[in-house]
């Protein structure tokens, strides 16, 4: 008897814990809230890492205050608006660069937005003001800045520097009587970035504007959180996932987009994505973090680290568990169907 109910007991914590195990999980914590600065088009990990911030938002994880552009070609924002537009959320601000970088048209932006369903009509609605319209991402980033609650505010980079930079090179305005430094240390709590590479490479993001890069490692008031090359080369998102994953709908812009860009047999690393998994789950053990210290940029576009008890730097590290564990949280989060 006394056997049958030990069983029993067992039996019915196991179920008790599937139940539980089941459930969302409710922490209470407020959704991080970020701002996206990209330039998107350069690279397909930024339409990625977008549609992984919208699958984050589906879970209350994050609110996407708005997008900034730091590539400077006006098909940019509109596939931007495509993105948010697709996944539900067509009101998101986008605003931005003025006198800026990389003005060619990349592999995909274009080639998406010209795109025709059957009936010969635009395959993906967007509903963005012509691009001259917009909002400069500076004098909009101050905006938004002044306006949100003091540290409470995460930026991610996983473009050029330039705005950045002018932002914190700016004075006073209708917007705040504070400096661009003096407002981001009051309102940002630290800024994750994909650029540099650790291990003394030249990496994109630095190089196409290196005094940008200079300035801003050496004069941003806050943590910053180096996404450096290395990790996103490392883990690479699987090409199965694209060929698989997306066609819960006939025509999905991240699928087109890989397609022009990567094709659909290869695999892609995840340089941006991972910028944003750190920012919204940072205490899930995906990544683990250098010491602190100090990425500088030679004048040739190559970084270093120098370890520094007072420094404001570090860098994410990735062993082979974690990189199994990051890659199918990317492939979850990035093919998640927009919210109903």
């Amino acid at each position: 008897m006394t056997r049958k109910i030990c069983c029993l007991l067992v039996c019915l914590l196991f179920c008790l814990s599937a139940v539980v195990f089941s459930l969302p999980i409710c922490t209470g914590a407020e959704p991080v809230r970020l701002i996206f600065d990209t330039d998107l088009g350069n690279d397909v990990d930024d339409t990625m890492a977008l549609a992984v911030i919208h699958a984050l938002q589906n879970r209350n994880e994050c609110e996407l205050l708005a997008v900034t552009t730091t590539k400077d070609n006006p098909y940019v924002a509109p596939m931007i608006d495509v993105l948010n537009t697709f996944y539900g959320r067509p009101d998101i601000p986008i605003a931005v660069v003025k006198n800026g970088y990389a003005k060619e048209d990349g592999k995909y932006n274009r080639k998406v937005l010209e795109l025709k369903d059957d009936a010969g009509n635009p395959r993906y609605s967007y509903y963005l003001p012509p691009v001259d319209q917009l909002p400069e991402a500076v004098s909009y980033l101050r905006k938004r800045l002044a306006a949100e609650p003091d540290n409470s505010v995460v930026l991610v980079q996983v473009g050029f520097c330039t705005n950045l930079v002018r932002l914190l090179e700016t004075t006073g305005d209708e917007f705040s009587p504070l400096s661009g430094k003096e407002l981001v240390t009051k309102k940002v709590k630290f800024l994750s970035i994909m650029a540099a590479a650790i291990d003394g490479r030249e990496e994109y993001n630095v190089k196409i504007d290196i005094p940008s890069a200079k300035k801003l490692f050496e004069n941003w008031p806050t943590e910053m959180i180096f996404s450096g090359w290395e990790i996103g080369n490392q883990i690479q998102y699987p090409s199965k996932s694209l060929q698989d994953d997306f066609n819960y709908v006939k025509y999905h812009p991240v699928k087109d987009a890989y397609h022009f860009y990567r094709g659909l047999d290869n695999n892609q690393p995840t340089y941006d994505l991972t910028s944003v998994l750190y920012v919204v789950r940072p205490e899930r053990g995906y990544f683990d973090l250098s010491p602190k210290g100090t990425v500088k940029v030679l004048d040739d576009g190559k970084t270093i680290f120098e370890p520094s008890e007072n420094g404001k730097h570090r860098f994410l590290i990735v062993n082979s568990v974690q990189i199994a564990m990051v890659r199918e949280a990317l492939v979850l989060l990035t093919s998640e169907p927009p919210k109903k």
